[in-house]
C-alpha cells in the first residue's frame, strides 16, 4: 500500500477507533478529519481550459461565457442540491487568440470568469505572452487564485506565484495545486520571462504533495495543470505532460488532474488508448494513470467537464463523467442545403454577464471589421497543416517580413500562425486572429557560414510543433539534422557573403528552441509589430493571388 493510501487508512482507522472509545497512537490522533466514518460525501468538479480569449460566442452562436455561466449555474445548483461539494477549475491559457480580448489584455475573460465563479486556475504558458505587469493586473481582476507551484523567481530562489489553495467544503479539505509546463521557458516570450525559472513540475508536485500531507492534511488532492495530455505518455518533443506526472508520483497520491495545453477532449477507449472518434454529445471516459483521474475539456469553452465523485472513509471514487457541449452545432442538409443546428438543446445566455461583456465585444469593432484586402482563395494557416508543411499563408507572412526589412530571405515559426484567412474580404480582425502575439520584426545580417549553422538548427525542427519553420526567398534540402543545397534568391549560399534574414523577435530571443541571436552584432529589432506588417502588406498588394505564395518545391525533406 502506498504512503498516501496508508495515511488515508490510518486516518480512517484512528477516527473509527476514537469513536468506538478505543485508544490510538499520538501520531494518528493529531490528524482529525472533518468527515465522518462510513458516510458517503459527494464531490463534483467542473472544469474548462484553454479559453484563449473566447469570452464571446462565435459567429455561429457557439460557446461563449454567457451560455457557459447558465450551464455552470445549473450544474452547480443541481450538485449542491444533492449535497455535493462543488469546485470549478480551469487548466489555464486564458490569454491570446481573439483580437477583442487581446487588445484589452483579456480583461473581459478574467472578469467574466470571476462572474461565473471559478475557484482556481493553473497558470498557462500563454499567461506569459505579455509582460509580467499585465499578469499582475489580470490577477487583480480575478477573485480566484491563479496557481503554479513550479515557477520560481531566479533572483530569490522562491516560488513566484501561489502554489496551492485549500478549500473546505462539507467537512472535506480539498487541496488544489497548480502546475505549468516547463516548455514555457522555450515557447514563452523570452523578453518577458527572463526573471523566471520553470522547474520540473513532476518533481515540484511530489515535493508539494509531501508538504501538503505534513502541514494541511488534505482529504483530496487535485492538480490544475497546463502541461498537456499525451496518449500513453507519448509526448514527442513536448515537455512531460499529465500522464508522465501521474506515473511519476506514488500511486494514488494525486486524486485528479484537471488539465489543459494540448487542447483536446480527453476521452479514452481503453487503457492508454484515446478515442479518435469522439464527437460532441458522446460518452467520455477520462484517463486513469497510477490511480489518478486525468480530464481535459478541449478548448475555448466548447465544453464544461463534470466529474462526480464519492468520498468515503478516505477514498475517492469516480461515479460519472461528462463533457457537456456549450451550444456546439453540426452541419446537416435541409432540402439539399447545408445548415448548422445545435447538437443539444440551446443553452440560454445569462443576461447579467452578457450585458457586462457586450461593451468589451463592441469596443474597437469599427476598427477591427474594416476591410483591408481581398483574396481569391484560402490562405492556409490551420494548425494541423501549417505545422506539417509549407503553406501559402506561412510563406506570405514571411514574404511580408522580407519586404519590410529589405532582407534576402525570411524565417517564420508556424506556431506564430494561429488561423487561416478564408477567401474573400480580409479585415484587420482576421490579421490579428492570425498573428495575436504582437511580436516584433527582427532582421540579422550573417555570413553564409553562420546562416548554414543557423539553418541546421531551425530548418530541422520536427513537424507537429510550433517550431516547424516556414520560409520565403530560400530553398534547401533537409536531411535529418542537417541541410544542404541551400540557395538564396536562386543562387547557391556563399559562406563568405553576408545575408540578411528576418525572424520574429520571439524566435530571435531563443523562443521555440531557436538559436538566440539577439546578442549577435548583426541583429536589429525593427520595432514593427508583426500583425501591422502583415496588414500593411495585404493593403499594398490587394487583391491577393494566393497562388503566388504557394510552395513550389523550395523545401525538400528527406
Amino acid at each position: 500500500m502506498t504512503d498516501r493510501l496508508s495515511l488515508k487508512a490510518a486516518i480512517s482507522a484512528a477516527l473509527l477507533a476514537s469513536l468506538a472509545g478505543c485508544s490510538a497512537t499520538t501520531e494518528t490522533t493529531e490528524i482529525v478529519p472533518g468527515w465522518q466514518p462510513d458516510t458517503t460525501y459527494n464531490v463534483t468538479i467542473l472544469h474548462t481550459n484553454d479559453n484563449h480569449g473566447r469570452f464571446w460566442h462565435n459567429r455561429h452562436g457557439e460557446y461563449g461565457m454567457a451560455a457557459r455561466k447558465t450551464l455552470i449555474d445549473k450544474l452547480r445548483a443541481e450538485a449542491e442540491a444533492d449535497g455535493a461539494a462543488v469546485l470549478l477549475l480551469s487548466g489555464g491559457d486564458i490569454n491570446t487568440g481573439v483580437p477583442e480580448s487581446d487588445l484589452q489584455d483579456a480583461e473581459p475573460d478574467f472578469k467574466g470568469m470571476t462572474m461565473i465563479g471559478y475557484d482556481a486556475m493553473a497558470l498557462g504558458n500563454h499567461e506569459f505572452d505579455n509582460s509580467l505587469d499585465v499578469l499582475e493586473k489580470q490577477m487583480n481582476w480575478a477573485d480566484f487564485p491563479m496557481l503554479s507551484a513550479n515557477i520560481y523567481d531566479k533572483a530569490t530562489g522562491e516560488r513566484k506565484y501561489q502554489a496551492y489553495e485549500i478549500f473546505e467544503k462539507n467537512g472535506l479539505r480539498i487541496a488544489v495545486m497548480g502546475l505549468t509546463t516547463e516548455d514555457t521557458a522555450k515557447i514563452g516570450n523570452p523578453e518577458f520571462i527572463g526573471e523566471l525559472e520553470f522547474r520540473d513540475p513532476k518533481e515540484e508536485a511530489k515535493k508539494l504533495i509531501a508538504e501538503l500531507e505534513k502541514t494541511e492534511n488534505p482529504d483530496i488532492i487535485i492538480a490544475a495543470t497546463h502541461m498537456g495530455h499525451y496518449e500513453d505518455g507519448q509526448r514527442g518533443i513536448n515537455a512531460p505532460g499529465d500522464v508522465a506526472l501521474a506515473r511519476y508520483l506514488n500511486e494514488g497520491s494525486l486524486d485528479m488532474i484537471v488539465g489543459g495545453h494540448s487542447q483536446e477532449p480527453v476521452c479514452m477507449e481503453g487503457p492508454n488508448v484515446a478515442s479518435k472518434t469522439f464527437k460532441p454529445g458522446d460518452e467520455c471516459k477520462p484517463d486513469n494513470q497510477n490511480g489518478t483521474y486525468i480530464v481535459q475539456a478541449h478548448e475555448w469553452g466548447k465544453y464544461v467537464g463534470k466529474a462526480d465523485f464519492e468520498f468515503r472513509n478516505g477514498e475517492l471514487n469516480l461515479v460519472s463523467y461528462d463533457l457537456i457541449p456549450v451550444n456546439l452545432k453540426k452541419k446537416i442538409k435541409v432540402n439539399g442545403e447545408k445548415k448548422r443546428v445545435f447538437i443539444q438543446n440551446e443553452i440560454p445566455k445569462d443576461k447579467g454577464i452578457y450585458d457586462f461583456l457586450k461593451p468589451y465585444q463592441e469596443k474597437g469593432q469599427d476598427q477591427l471589421n474594416v476591410k483591408i484586402a481581398e483574396t481569391n482563395d484560402k490562405l492556409e494557416g490551420d494548425r494541423n497543416v501549417v505545422r506539417f508543411q509549407q503553406t501559402n499563408l506561412g510563406r506570405m507572412i514571411a514574404a511580408a517580413h522580407k519586404e519590410r526589412a529589405k532582407a534576402d530571405f525570411s524565417v517564420m515559426n508556424s506556431g506564430g500562425v494561429r488561423d487561416s484567412i478564408e477567401a474573400g474580404d480580409v479585415t484587420y480582425k482576421d490579421v490579428l486572429t492570425v498573428q495575436p502575439f504582437a511580436n516584433m520584426l527582427t532582421y540579422t545580417d550573417m555570413s553564409g557560414s553562420e546562416v548554414l549553422d543557423y539553418l541546421n538548427v531551425v530548418a530541422t525542427k520536427p513537424v507537429d510543433s510550433g517550431a516547424y519553420a516556414q520560409f520565403y526567398g530560400i530553398s534547401m534540402v533537409v536531411d535529418g539534422d542537417s541541410v544542404s543545397d541551400v540557395k538564396v534568391g536562386g543562387e547557391a549560399l556563399d559562406p563568405n557573403k553576408t545575408y540578411r534574414f528576418t525572424v520574429p523577435s520571439y524566435n530571435a530571443a531563443g523562443g521555440d528552441g531557436y538559436p538566440k541571436i539577439t546578442d549577435h552584432p548583426g541583429n536589429v529589432n525593427t520595432g514593427f509589430v508583426d500583425a501591422e506588417v502583415l496588414k500593411d502588406f495585404l493593403e499594398k498588394n490587394t487583391p491577393i493571388d494566393v497562388n503566388k505564395y504557394a510552395p513550389n518545391g523550395e523545401m525538400v525533406y528527406k
